[in-house]
C-alpha cells in the first residue's frame, strides 16, 4: 500500500503540476481582471443637493451678518431692550400687553431740543419720539444708514460731549459695546433725543 505521505511530497516535487497549478492560477487571475467585479461608484449628487437647498431658502436683500459695517450681529455690550430702559409697557387693542419703545410718547409729552448737526453746519430741533435719523433726512440732509434697525454701525455718529447715553435713548441697538456708548458713540437709527447736543454723523467706533 502506498504511503499517502509520499504521494503527497511526490506531487510537490513534481515540476510538471507546479507549473500547471500556476498557470491555472494566472489564468483565473486574468479572467477576474478582465471581467471586472461589476462594481460601479455611485453619482455625486452634491451639487443637485446644494441647488436644491439653495433654491428652498427665500432670497433677502438684507446682507449677511458677521461684521460692524453692515448686518453684523452680537456686540451689543451696551445694548438697551426693546421696552426701554425701564421696561415699560403699553396696551394693546386686544388687551394685551407689549413693550413700548422710546418713541411712544403720547403727544402732549413730546419735548424738543437743539441738537447741532457738526458736518452739517446746522442747529435743529428734535422732537424725543423719532430717531435722529429719521429726523435729520426731513431736514433734507443725506445721512448714512444701512439697516435702519441698530444691527450695523453705518448710521453710527458721535457726541461729542460726553456719553450718548446721557443724551439719547437707543431702541434695541445690538453693536455698540458700553465702552463704544460712553465714548459717545450712537446709531443715530434707533437714538431718539432726551437733551440737547452736538452730533458728527457719519462717525464710526
Amino acid at each position: 500500500m502506498l504511503n499517502p505521505l509520499a504521494i503527497v511530497l511526490a506531487a510537490i516535487v513534481n515540476p510538471p503540476a507546479i507549473v500547471l497549478a500556476a498557470v491555472a492560477t494566472l489564468l483565473m487571475v486574468l479572467i477576474t481582471s478582465v471581467r471586472g467585479t461589476g462594481w460601479e461608484p455611485t453619482t455625486d449628487i452634491s451639487d443637485e443637493v446644494l441647488e436644491h437647498r439653495a433654491s428652498a431658502v427665500p432670497e433677502t436683500e438684507f446682507p449677511e451678518p458677521g461684521n460692524r459695517a453692515v448686518g453684523g450681529g452680537g456686540g451689543g455690550g451696551g445694548a438697551i431692550p426693546a421696552g426701554g430702559a425701564e421696561g415699560e409697557e403699553g396696551e394693546l387693542e386686544e388687551g394685551g400687553t407689549a413693550s413700548a419703545g422710546p418713541g411712544d410718547i403720547p403727544e402732549d409729552e413730546v419735548e424738543y431740543f437743539e441738537v447741532e448737526f457738526v458736518k452739517q453746519g446746522e442747529t435743529v430741533e428734535l422732537s424725543n419720539d423719532e430717531p435722529i435719523l429719521d429726523q435729520g433726512e426731513d431736514e433734507g440732509w443725506d445721512l448714512p444708514y444701512a439697516c435702519r434697525q441698530g444691527q450695523c454701525v453705518s448710521c453710527a455718529g458721535r457726541i461729542a460731549d460726553g456719553p450718548s447715553g446721557d443724551f439719547v435713548e437707543h431702541d434695541n441697538q445690538q453693536m455698540l459695546e458700553a465702552a463704544e456708548i460712553d465714548d459717545g458713540y450712537t446709531l443715530t437709527c434707533v437714538a431718539y433725543p432726551r437733551d440737547s447736543f452736538s452730533i458728527e454723523t457719519g462717525e464710526a467706533p
